[in-house]
């Protein structure tokens, strides 16, 4: 690899000495390298994983930061054009009082000319996280997390700025509610067009489904997560993934007791299960894909396939 590395600090912590060094960073892209070469994440120490992408520790023998890499870019002005739009739309996010985790972006060579990217956080305590809270306590529409999420929600989703709400993008230590998800921008300019580029979002999907995916997640399917009630169907939703299924009537309750008040129709527990069987279904079919794509890759061009795919997800 060649080229020059880059790093952009978001948050008070992520601007002095940094969360992780170039030179670390470096050693990590390289451990990546060979796992994808290989086909196999044995050598990654893998903290979880998204839909898209998997969050792995460093260092691998002791994490003190969670490293999340992007879908690479074609050269390094494509990543510092993503990467910006990911600071205004955390500034975006905190000028709306969602408190985000320190955060730093990186961008450094890859092989073939490509540039990738990281997005670095420190390690929270497990117990800490939305899901975990959760599954520590009874159901109650009363849990000042659901509160917090739920006011999070109406103050910054807006026609310019959108929110992933799931539970697993929070962290709750029972007074301070902090946002981990980063790297989808949800912002909008003034003449309502999206700033994410479509392009790196799709990149991960086999070739054939870019184009069709693109139209479709550029029209309402991204356009939702600046709705607060759209919001919070799919956060309600990703409960029956997390298996919280008890926890779905109290965040419904906490949900409608906002959403009503202001004009909205109330959501109903059975709206939340028709939705995640349409979601869970779509991100099943493209999880297959992906495999079907990284099988042809490997197995009939020789080519190592260029991401990492997680693990069996259980929906």
């Amino acid at each position: 690899m060649s080229g020059k590395a880059g790093r952009v600090g978001v948050g008070p912590d992520a601007t002095g000495g940094g969360l992780i060094g170039a030179d670390e960073l470096a050693v990590l892209e390289g451990d990546v390298q060979r796992a994808l070469a290989a086909g196999r994440t044995d050598g990654l120490r893998v903290l979880g994983h998204g839909e898209i992408t998997l969050v792995l520790g460093w260092p691998p023998e002791d994490p003190q930061v969670a490293c999340k890499r992007l879908p690479p870019f074609r050269d390094a002005t494509a990543a510092r054009r993503y990467l910006g739009v990911i600071t205004d739309a955390l500034a975006m996010l905190r000028a709306g009082g969602v408190d985000v985790v320190d955060t730093e972006l990186h961008h450094l060579p890859a092989p073939h000319g490509r540039v990738v990217g990281w997005a670095v956080q420190p390690i929270l305590e497990p117990a800490t996280l939305g899901p975990a809270v959760l599954r520590a306590e009874p159901p109650s529409d009363t849990h000042p997390m659901l509160e917090a999420v739920v006011a999070a929600v109406f103050g910054v989703c807006s026609p310019r700025v959108g929110l992933d709400a799931q539970c697993s993008n929070w962290a709750w230590d029972g007074r301070r509610l902090r946002y981990l998800d980063v790297t989808t921008p949800f912002l909008w300019d003034d003449r309502d067009r999206l700033l994410l580029d479509l392009d790196t979002l799709v990149a991960a999907l086999p070739a054939p489904m870019r184009a069709v995916t693109k139209r479709l997640v550029a029209g309402d399917v991204i356009r939702k997560y600046r709705r607060p009630r759209d919001v919070l169907v799919d956060l309600c939703g990703n409960l029956l993934k997390e298996r919280l299924d008890q926890w779905v009537p109290a965040w419904v309750e906490a949900a409608n007791r906002r959403l009503v008040p202001a004009g909205a129709a109330p959501i109903t527990e059975g709206e939340v299960r028709r939705f995640y069987r349409g979601d869970a279904r779509l991100w099943a079919m493209m999880l297959a894909a992906r495999r079907l794509d990284a099988w042809w890759q490997r197995r009939i061009r020789h080519r190592p396939y260029p991401f990492l795919l997680p693990g069996r997800i259980e929906r």
